[in-house]
């Protein structure tokens, strides 16, 4: 089983990069309002030679699938390595749920989750189970149960004139706000007396993949189901969950945006234990079942629900993705909210794209990207025509886990800032449409111009005070965003001997900077928890984004750039390139194994097989977008053909030459 993790926003969200929360790296200052902004060979050390791969079985000339009942239900590639995939299973309808899981288990297609009155479910099994699988009628598609990662108070908070609003006294209260997340430390100060309810969707496989349920179950909704502190939270000594408490502080908490509101507390993700995928002992991922379980769970909720946080994401898209399978399952989910009157909230992602991830890119998502505290879109956020908004996501103070608050940056913490706001909005007219509010949100703004995919985009600023003062159209603000990649945190010492592939040391940690901790507006009943609980000094974290190069690197010099610490670009930039290819790619990390700097290395210096050497010429043309350097037009259309189950050494070959031909 291969994870497909979707890279969260802030912790990726803040916990992982990879395999949790993404944070920014301390952002460039932005000019004030009103101004328009200006952005600011050596041979590689000896190493292994490349791994052996065995003979290539491939026909001279490809092999048609005859055409059948299964024909395009089944997701290109899903099993294509001859292993066992976890898969979602459409139906259509769910009351054929109990039958087809029980057609599925009499052959031999293990059924790992069947959600009661629910048009999927969650089977394992190999190329051909599935293939046959599919031929029932009453399966609509098959596809990978994709895995998301976690996403990244008060000058944030007099930006969008929260404190304006609480100084009238509207607060939230009589609302809350659902967070999907890595669960909540239930005993913080900043929730007390507002934690409405729990849940807790995990799943579970035998590779190494836990719950984070209290009960150790794939489910929970009774007692405290999205406990933050659990011992499985915790990792070499690490609170691997923290990423949820500093989302809900933010939209709910004592010191963030809808300071009355209640929070409904939803942990959906799931401990992985695979140094080769994290980076780390561990690292949490959220897969898309569990997501969908979550959104369900909510809409059953009878306390008054204002919005739904995901701050969390997977897949890049350039364009509305409501027609592609994860997507329509998404909007189903997210319309019917709506239809309940809530919002969901989702985060843009961290990559310095011009597009979002998935789910953002649902046409009825809340999409929100991150802004400084000086008005300039953030340098790591996504922006462009899909977002609807933009809200402070840079150097946030929230709670997390033993009582302490603490600083992180992400386009996670931005998108708890709108859910906040709508629960505001909800507070002050309860009586009108979810809808309106949005609506309003928008309209009120302070207006963003930048340019996006080759056209002038506006998109707004989140105005608490102004959308509720009903103020008209505001002065824009002209926007130049630049990306600023991470700096090199290395201490200079020598890499070991040996292999110059995977790194053994986990992602950085944040790195402890003094703060002055202000909380603005606080709940008066908080001064004396405040006066008992300890504040660490807050602290910032790095996410990913593409880099700016305008030249093109051959794979030989990606070999050498790859290679530990004989290149010019840092170790941790190259590993922040291939977390961002494992968004965006179909083939790296699922079917050939690139997730670590080894492992990348022997991807690019293999050309044993026409398979081995596409795989080289499509990590090379990968590791040149990240960079900065092209499109992904024919990335696409190459990775077709290495997805296919017999392609021929022609194709193959065709793919390799367009692939290094144009790179776009």
């Amino acid at each position: 089983m291969r994870f497909r993790p979707l890279i969260v926003s802030s912790i990726a969200m803040a916990l992982l990069p990879l395999s949790a929360p993404a944070y920014a790296d301390d952002p460039t200052p932005s000019p004030t309002p009103g101004i328009t902004q200006t952005p600011v060979e050596q041979p590689p050390a000896e190493g292994p030679a490349p791994e052996e791969t065995s003979a290539e079985q491939a026909p001279a000339e490809e092999t048609e699938t005859p055409a059948g009942p299964a024909q395009g239900k089944v997701e290109e590639g899903l099993g294509v390595d001859g292993g066992t995939e976890r898969a979602i299973v459409e139906l259509t309808d769910p009351v054929e749920n109990a039958p087809v899981a029980s057609q599925a288990a009499a052959e031999s297609v293990e059924v790992v989750l069947q959600p009661q009155s629910q048009s999927f479910m969650v089977v394992e099994g190999t190329a051909e189970e599935l293939a046959k699988l599919a031929e029932d009628p009453r399966v609509s598609s098959i596809r990978r149960d994709r895995t998301f990662t976690p996403t990244q108070v008060a000058p944030n908070l007099t930006l969008i004139g929260a404190d304006q609003v609480h100084a009238k006294n509207i607060t939230g209260t009589g609302q809350a706000v659902a967070v999907l997340d890595t669960g909540i430390d239930v005993d913080h100060p900043w929730f007390q007396g507002r934690i409405l309810a729990q849940a807790c969707f995990s799943a579970v496989e035998d590779a190494g993949v836990e719950s984070l349920c209290p009960n150790g179950l794939p489910q929970q909704t009774d007692g405290n189901a999205a406990d933050a502190t659990t011992a499985r939270c915790l990792a070499d000594g690490v609170n691997l969950c923290d990423h949820g408490s500093h989302v809900a502080g933010i939209a709910a908490g004592t010191g963030g945006v809808a300071p009355g509101a209640g929070i409904v507390a939803v942990q959906v993700f799931s401990r992985v234990n695979d140094e080769d995928l994290c980076g780390a002992s561990a690292c949490l991922l959220a897969y898309e079942s569990s997501l969908l379980q979550a959104m369900e769970y909510v809409t059953t909720l009878n306390q008054p629900v204002a919005a739904v946080n995901l701050s969390l994401g997977g897949d890049l898209s350039e364009t509305d993705c409501d027609a592609t399978a994860e997507g329509a399952t998404f909007k189903t989910k997210i319309d019917a909210l709506l239809a309940k009157g809530v919002a969901t909230v989702v985060a843009a992602g961290n990559e310095f794209f011009e597009g979002t991830s998935y789910p953002a890119c649902v046409s009825t998502a809340v999409t929100v990207g991150a802004n400084d505290n000086s008005d300039g879109i953030a340098d790591f956020s996504n922006r462009g025509a899909l977002l609807d908004l933009f809200a402070p996501g840079v150097d946030v103070e929230s709670s997390v886990p033993d009582n302490s608050t603490t600083v992180y940056s992400g386009t996670s913490m931005a998108t708890p800032h709108v859910a906040g706001a709508l629960a505001l909005m909800k507070s002050a007219s309860p009586q009108a449409p979810i809808t309106e509010l949005i609506d309003k949100l928008k309209t009120s703004g302070r207006p963003y111009v930048y340019d996006a995919n080759g056209a002038q985009v506006t998109t707004p600023r989140l105005d608490l005070a102004a959308a509720l003062a009903g103020a008209g159209t505001q002065p824009p603000i002209t926007q130049t965003p630049s990306p600023v990649l991470p700096d090199d945190p290395t201490d200079g010492t020598d890499p070991a001997p040996g292999d110059p592939g995977d790194p053994t040391d986990p992602d950085p940690e944040p790195e402890p900077e003094p703060t002055s901790s202000t909380s603005p507006v606080p709940l008066p009943t908080v001064t004396v928890t405040v006066t008992v609980t300890p504040t660490p000094a807050a602290t910032t974290a790095t996410v990913c984004k593409r880099g700016t190069a305008a030249t093109k690197l051959p794979a030989k010099k990606w070999a050498v750039e790859i290679h530990r610490s004989s290149g010019t670009i840092p170790d941790a930039t190259l590993t922040c390139y291939l977390k961002l290819i494992s968004k965006s790619s179909k083939v790296f990390p699922e079917l050939t194994k690139a997730s670590s700097l080894g492992k990348a290395y022997r991807v690019l210096k293999n050309a044993k097989t026409s398979k081995a050497r596409l795989d080289s010429a499509l990590l090379t043309s990968w590791l040149n977008w990240a960079h900065g350097t092209n499109g992904t037009k024919i990335l696409t259309a190459a990775e077709k053909v290495r997805l296919s189950s017999k392609p021929s050494t022609a194709a193959l070959q065709k793919a390799t030459k367009n692939v290094l031909k144009t790179g776009k």
